[in-house]
């Protein structure tokens, strides 16, 4: 899904905000008033959690839910909620993993629900056609990769992990006819995706349809106070906030954050379009990525990613080289999820590299055959280019250097030796 794609439309579901936004406090006492003390701690949480954020369903609300908090010692319950499908934490997934942190740091309660029994389905979410169902193997094992990689941005010991399978797998038929009953169609075809599907004549599995619910049900069962997702989940969120108010219970606020354009400044970060940075990847790894950022996306990367006061980071992009803003960027990111130093460490090695056009001391080898070898066989071979066809355009564009030497001529043989390197870009190899 790009990022063009990633907005849920507002035009079609304007009026879904706009009921959630007239409940708000209908389940919150007329009465309830808050002294001035509790009033200015709960605006110091909001002050932090507003920041990054593209929308709050709805600020007031989430304020009361915070003083009230305050006052009684009651801890919130955040809600997240997982898909288990391919799981690999980058920078766009940590976004609304480090709120939820924020939230946690604050002394409140943060849920994760595991979607064992949801990715049977699927989330519709975004898609043009009907999801794969993954197998319960698939699921057992990305569901423990996920609980892994978590406790890198979350406090374990705030941290309750669900499965939705607790409750969503002992619903009989009658159940699921019930919760069915608690939503129309019409409401269910307001979704952008469904709509599209259904105009452009592709099938919509019934299945589909529950998706929402179930993930609404979810918030029932857990009682959440928030629930946090990227913009494209708005719509389920929404789902969710409304079937609490149908069973009595205080509907949850929605926080919504923006969805995170990848390295090349455009799409949707995505490990499938390699436009993404790990949180496990090496401080060099990263450093290295982060420096190919388009300069334009250097601030939304310190608002989303970072911590840093936002007026050292405008006066700075005014008054420096956008390039030491970025070594800033870098090091600040890497020094969330790798000790500083290690942060510093691959700034001097890629300033080493770049500004003196050394060689990497810390490069990734790759097994080539010893011996006579064409340049653009070699570049495929050392995993530089997907194709012959790439390699001799980075060739041919002067792309391309063996051993220090650059080689513009596709037709050019090299003589590998062990410890010969190859640079294509900005990528180096080690030949072994």
């Amino acid at each position: 899904m790009d990022i063009q794609n990633s907005e849920i439309n507002t035009a079609q579901e304007g009026h879904i905000a706009e009921a959630a936004a007239n409940k708000e406090g209908a389940h919150v006492k007329a009465s309830e008033a808050f002294s001035p003390e509790i009033e200015a701690q709960a605006e110091v949480q909001m002050a932090k959690l507003r920041r990054g954020t593209a929308e709050i369903i709805s600020d007031s609300e989430l304020k009361s839910k915070l003083m009230r908090s305050i006052r009684d010692h009651k801890p919130l319950r955040i809600k997240l909620g997982l898909d288990p499908t391919a799981p690999h934490i980058h920078l766009g997934f940590a976004v609304v993993l480090r709120k939820l942190r924020q939230f946690q740091d604050f002394g409140h309660q943060v849920v994760i629900v595991i979607g064992d029994f949801t990715a049977r389905v699927g989330d519709p979410t975004g898609r043009s056609q009907t999801r794969k169902v993954l197998s319960v193997e698939q699921i057992k094992a990305n569901a423990a990769t996920y609980r892994d990689q978590l406790s890198a941005i979350l406090d374990p010991q705030k941290t309750e992990v669900r499965f939705n399978s607790e409750w969503l797998e002992n619903m009989n038929f009658a159940d699921v006819i019930t919760l069915c009953s608690r939503y129309t169609v019409a409401r269910i075809m307001e979704r952008d995706d469904f709509t599209k599907r259904f105009s452009s004549g592709v099938s919509i599995g019934v299945h589909e349809f529950l998706y929402p619910l179930m993930q609404g049900w979810d918030s029932v069962q857990l009682h959440s106070d928030v629930e946090m997702g990227g913009t494209d989940q708005k719509f389920n969120d929404l789902v969710g906030r409304e079937l609490q108010g149908q069973v009595g219970q205080e509907p949850q606020s929605v926080m919504l954050m923006p969805i995170l354009e990848g390295l090349d400044g455009v799409m949707k970060m995505s490990k499938s379009l390699g436009n993404y940075v790990g949180i496990t990847e090496t401080p060099q790894e990263m450093f290295n990525k982060l420096m190919t950022l388009p300069d334009d996306k250097i601030r939304r990367y310190f608002e989303l990613c970072t911590d840093t006061d936002l007026e050292k980071v405008d006066k700075a992009l005014g008054e420096q080289n956008p390039r030491d803003v970025k070594r800033w960027l870098a090091r600040e990111i890497i020094s969330l999820y790798h000790p500083a130093e290690q942060a510093q460490a691959a700034d001097a090695e890629w300033m080493r590299v770049v500004s003196q056009g050394a060689v990497p001391t810390d490069m990734e080898e790759a097994e080539v055959d010893q011996g006579p070898i064409g340049i653009v066989d070699l570049v495929v071979k050392a995993g530089l280019a997907p194709s012959k066809r790439e390699a001799r355009r980075f060739v041919t564009q002067g792309a391309t250097s063996f051993n220090g030497e650059i080689v513009k001529d596709p037709t050019v043989s090299v003589e590998v030796v062990k410890e010969s390197t190859l640079k294509v870009g900005k990528k180096w190899r080690r030949l072994i």
